[in-house]
């Protein structure tokens, strides 16, 4: 049985958060599942070997006029695209009439989707889930899991000098917008307790943005550089095994938290600026919400007012 979901979001968290669906309905009709997915999501560098994902497709479709998959010509595309696969069963977790044409173009003989028109009323994990609850009577409340393999870990192990003995700590200190962003004296507040505890060693995960670069190097620059390991330099698929190596992760709302969380490793994730529910979808995640604050969403603006000592606190509830 081939099957194909289309999951269009942007970015790699959006992704991360749509596992379990995929999971469900690859263990529901014994089949792996192919995935239609924007560029923007980087799967092919964290789904490689993932076990119930069969092909990841990409959606060229970027807002650009001269996109494969845009506009009018462009659904033709997707169209001709698709068709070699003789797809017989499609799941479209949106409610685009686009998708729904373009399945039926494909004439795929079993169609699901979100109800038509509805997208401002969907919720990033509940809709989904009633989607395949309505379906199919599927009762879904897993984590999201991505799987690497045991040597990656082992070889990535001996190449960082990674004792067990130590703690290893991912910080995940990018963001993919500037409200996000931790500032660089919270993460060496937390740094500074820690080492005064454990004996500890931090890998920084960022990406390549000068605000970015700018916190990393002010990092980079502290009296506490011989305990820490950028990665900067290194992309998402050779990241992940050094994620598994490390006890626990401490990140803004970044991909790294939502990499992280997926990869079994507990997460402090520092929600500042963004939906509560992006930091606590998982068991894995322990969201740190600005003092004074009772929830946080988009307008927060609370990046200045994470307490370092809670963040301290919560990896020595979690370490010990």
């Amino acid at each position: 049985m081939k099957i194909l979901v289309i999951q269009n979001r942007m970015g790699i968290g959006d992704t991360v958060i749509f596992l379990p669906f995929i999971k469900a309905l690859s263990k529901k009709f014994n089949s792996p599942i192919s995935l239609l997915v924007k560029n923007s999501s980087k799967a092919n560098q964290y789904l490689f070997e993932t076990n119930y994902i069969d092909k990841i497709l990409i959606l060229e479709r970027d807002g650009k006029n001269n996109s494969r998959h845009s506009g009018f010509i462009g659904s033709f595309n997707l169209i001709k695209d698709l068709k070699k696969y003789n797809f017989d069963k499609i799941f479209i977790f949106n409610s685009s009439l686009r998708f729904n044409l373009i399945a039926r173009f494909l004439n795929i003989p079993e169609i699901y989707q979100y109800p038509l028109f509805t997208k401002n009323e969907q919720h990033i994990t509940n809709t989904p889930k009633k989607f395949l609850k309505d379906k199919l009577d599927l009762e879904i409340n897993e984590d999201p899991s991505i799987q690497i393999n045991d040597r990656s870990v082992i070889e990535t192990s001996k190449k960082f000098n990674v004792k067990d003995n130590d703690l290893n700590i991912l910080l995940g200190i990018g963001g993919s917008g500037p409200t996000k962003r931790i500032p660089s004296r919270i993460f060496l507040e937390v740094i500074d307790k820690i080492l005064k505890t454990k004996k500890c060693n931090f890998f920084l995960a960022t990406g390549n943005d000068s605000e970015e670069q700018k916190i990393l190097n002010e990092i980079l620059d502290s009296k506490f550089k011989n305990f820490c390991t950028p990665l900067d330099k290194f992309s998402i698929k050779e990241i992940l095994p050094i994620i598994k190596c490390c006890k626990l992760s401490i990140c803004n709302d970044s991909s790294f938290s939502h990499l992280s969380a997926a990869l079994g490793v507990k997460t402090i994730t520092l929600m500042a600026d963004t939906p509560l529910i992006y930091g606590n979808y998982s068991s894995k995640m322990y969201p740190i919400i600005p003092d004074g604050e009772e929830t946080v969403s988009h307008n927060t603006l609370g990046k200045e007012k994470i307490n370092s000592q809670k963040i301290f606190d919560k990896v020595i509830e979690i370490t010990n």
